[in-house]
């Protein structure tokens, strides 16, 4: 992957300053830990756990069960492309309310860092794009990951936003890995939100 200067870390608190405005949904691994970290693992985050390709598809279902809440799915690569067909879904039921932001570090984080397909040839954003979303860009570096802050917010929804980062370790963070505990703390936030 050429031209990534970001490091990861720093990524998701530039994207999202404030992030209790949404309800949020990380997938595995890294981007469950920088999620996170960014929020405390608040209660509005339900973070995966070995569901590698679920990220989208919950996301998409919070975005439709709650239309009047800004969604957020934080992903990585690897997982995006373990179930792409995803983002055709997401084109067909075009919830304006969900944002899709990948960290891509071109690698499998949890295999080795074996160099993954975005290291190569495979364009997220195209790839979302193609699938229908109306809106779809890449950041690779500071005036990138600014312009993509005010895409996040502007846009036309669904957007998805494909962030390169440095091949790097992800958050500092030790969450919970407790799935019961994860759905029914953030069920509880969210049945606040929304009045009962």
């Amino acid at each position: 992957m050429t031209g990534a200067e970001l490091d990861r870390r720093e990524v998701l608190g530039a994207l999202f300053p404030d992030p209790a405005r949404y309800l949020m949904v990380a997938g595995l691994a890294g981007s469950a830990r920088d999620a996170a970290a960014l929020t405390g693992e608040a209660d509005y985050l339900f973070a995966f756990g070995g569901a590698m390709g679920g990220a989208v598809p919950m996301g998409l279902g919070m975005a439709l069960a709650a239309p009047d809440r800004p969604v957020a799915v934080i992903t990585g690569d690897g997982e995006l492309l373990m179930n792409a067909g995803a983002l055709a879904s997401v084109a067909s039921a075009m919830p304006e309310n969900l944002s899709i932001v990948c960290i891509d570090n071109g690698r499998h984080g949890e295999t080795g860092g074996q160099l993954g397909h975005t290291a190569r040839r495979t364009d997220l954003a195209k790839l979302a794009e193609g699938a229908g979303l109306p809106s779809a860009m890449t950041a690779a570096d500071g005036a990138g990951l600014a312009a993509a802050a005010d895409f996040l917010q502007n846009a036309p929804g669904p957007r998805l936003v494909c962030v390169r980062v440095r091949p790097g370790p992800p958050a500092d963070y030790r969450r919970s890995w407790d799935p019961a505990e994860c759905r029914l703390r953030f069920r509880r936030a969210f049945r606040e939100t929304a009045g009962g």
